[in-house]
């Protein structure tokens, strides 16, 4: 049997800092996205009270027009292990995954009735409450005139299963991984702009948060809810190996959303189920209230796909990403730091080339990072908006031709299978057709030139000019290719020089992730947004079924 005594490092360390910067005594405050507990949020369309920006998300997407693959799905998955070489302050050791990615995950489109585009109804839409598991839900006409206009919508949140790497703060132990159900809200209407209220927030993205348990039961301490507290890991938390083979599986029930890990290799599983009785909660959409009291604006909430299906048409209509059934793998969120002005603050002395910068905050130095039993280099976790971090240099597997030095300095690929999902008749089948797609267009807000992402209502003056693939600064990004593991056909995330990869899709970044996606947004005064936030290239096939 496999223990752990380590905490959640980073939300708990994170979380508490947070507050104390704050000095609020807004609850939400703890699962806000716009703080440093929210770097692995869904990134949205757009700024809304907030500037944070940067969830730089390559996807791979999932289709079937087929009942079922929007709210099932099953995976095997097998976590990569960090290599030989530990890293090194001055960047010369081996990159771990948690340099990489602090988080990947499988995605799917949630109903959520107090979150954007529509919370409780509107005089767009007045009353249109989410039906579970339905197409009835897909509105995405940009015709204002039209039945299936997207400000119709109703109101949506977005899942992601998501797994962390050890080894730093991103993660729950030096040696482990640990995975967690995150369910992604946003407190506006889109159709009339209005936010929460005050002391809810205002027009915030929140986030109900539980670790996958051994007993499926997300608490003590803490609770999944929005309005918190934060939970945190304990002895029936999943904690799993590097190289350790799972089975994902993602299942809709009479009281919502169940995933359930099983790891074949040494024999546990953990569940967990998005509903009220284990503490998922809305918060009340309540924009001309005064409080944001836990009593009244805490919804006890059974969270349940979206979809029934899953295409083009069948998306979050407040996130950057245009899809519901997804893979993604989050990259962006470090850069070296020798010294900091304080912990949790800004860099003061990189030691590297690139010298500290607008977007090195949130950063901790080696000697802390030792105090809590962590790889001892520093680091910053905030969003490289500058695209000159690790991730974005060839730091990843299979970006070197001689496979022994890349094996000693990079970490493992991710693996994984192209999801089966249950059809009607209770029988597992495979998706149709993927897609790859990034949202470099929606975090390309820094780069000279910025992207000018906005079509109209607003208009930029050049749209699509300065969105570019790889973004202007990297040496490097990250692409998906296919192989041939034991079981079948597997994806993985890294290079093209991966030993045994059979296709690249076009072996860079600029062939796989395709053009310019324009995408149509609910705005007020009944007129929608056309924004670029993605690429997407979408093939006719699953060259990869499971």
């Amino acid at each position: 049997m496999r223990t752990s005594i380590w905490t959640s490092g980073f939300l708990l360390l994170l979380g508490s800092m947070a507050m104390a910067q704050n000095g609020s005594n807004i609850l939400p405050q703890t699962h806000k996205c716009d703080d440093p507990t929210g770097i692995l949020c869904t990134e949205i369309y757009d700024s809304i009270y907030y500037e944070y920006i940067g969830h730089d998300e390559p996807s791979l997407l999932f289709y079937s027009n087929e009942p079922g693959s929007g709210y099932t799905g099953i995976y095997k998955l097998r976590l990569p292990k960090d290599p030989p070489t530990v890293p090194k302050q001055g960047g010369s050791g081996g990159t771990w995954n948690f340099q990489l990615h602090p988080a990947f995950w499988f995605g799917m489109a949630m109903c959520d009735d107090q979150s954007a585009p529509n919370p409780g109804g509107s005089s767009v839409s007045p009353n249109i409450l989410c039906k579970p598991d339905s197409d009835s839900n897909i509105f995405d006409n940009s015709d204002p005139a039209k039945p299936g206009y997207i400000g119709k919508h109703p109101g949506s949140a977005f899942m992601e299963m998501q797994f962390y790497p050890p080894g730093w703060f991103v993660g729950n132990s030096l040696t482990q991984w640990t995975a967690a159900l995150n369910i992604d809200s946003l407190s506006q209407n889109l159709n009339t702009g209005q936010g929460n209220n005050s002391a809810c927030g205002g027009a915030i993205e929140y986030v109900n948060f539980a670790f996958i348990q051994t007993d499926g039961v997300p608490f003590p301490p803490g609770s999944p809810s929005p309005l918190g507290p934060l939970v945190a890991t304990n002895f029936k938390t999943l904690f799993m190996d590097p190289g350790d083979e799972l089975v994902v599986t993602l299942k809709d029930t009479e009281h919502g959303l169940k995933i359930t890990v099983d790891d074949l290799t040494s024999g546990q599983s953990g569940f967990m189920v998005a509903s009220a009785a284990n503490g998922f909660a809305e918060i009340l959409f309540d924009p001309s209230g005064n409080n944001c009291d836990f009593a009244t604006h805490n919804l006890p909430y059974d969270f349940h796909p979206m979809y029934a299906t899953s295409s083009t048409h069948t998306r979050v209509p407040w996130a950057a990403h245009s899809y519901g059934i997804a893979f993604s793998d989050e990259i962006g969120h470090f850069e070296y730091c020798r010294a900091v002005a304080k912990e949790g603050g800004a860099c003061i002395s990189s030691g590297i080339k690139d010298p500290p910068g607008l977007d090195e905050t949130f950063c901790f130095d080696a000697a802390f990072a030792a105090s809590f039993g962590f790889v001892p280099i520093g680091g910053c976790l905030d969003a490289d908006i500058e695209f000159d971090g690790v991730p974005y240099q060839k730091n990843w597997p299979g970006t070197f031709k001689d496979v022994t030095r890349d094996q000693k300095l990079h970490a493992q690929p991710i693996q994984f299978t192209s999801p089966l999902f249950i059809n009607q008749s209770g029988s597992k089948q495979n998706y149709s057709r993927v897609a790859f797609e990034t949202d470099l267009p929606r975090v390309e807000t820094n780069t000279n030139p910025p992207c000018q992402r906005h079509i109209s209502n607003p208009a930029d003056p050049n749209p699509g000019q300065g969105c570019v693939n790889p973004p202007v600064g990297a040496t490097f990004y990250p692409i998906y290719s296919t192989a041939q593991g034991k079981h079948g056909c597997i994806w993985q995330v890294g290079g093209a020089l991966i030993p045994g990869t059979q296709n690249s899709f076009g072996g860079n970044s600029t062939a796989e992730y395709g053009q310019l996606l324009r995408l149509a947004y609910p705005a007020p005064n009944g007129q929608p947004s056309f924004r670029y936030n993605d690429f997407r290239r979408v093939l006719p096939t699953n060259p990869c079924p499971q």
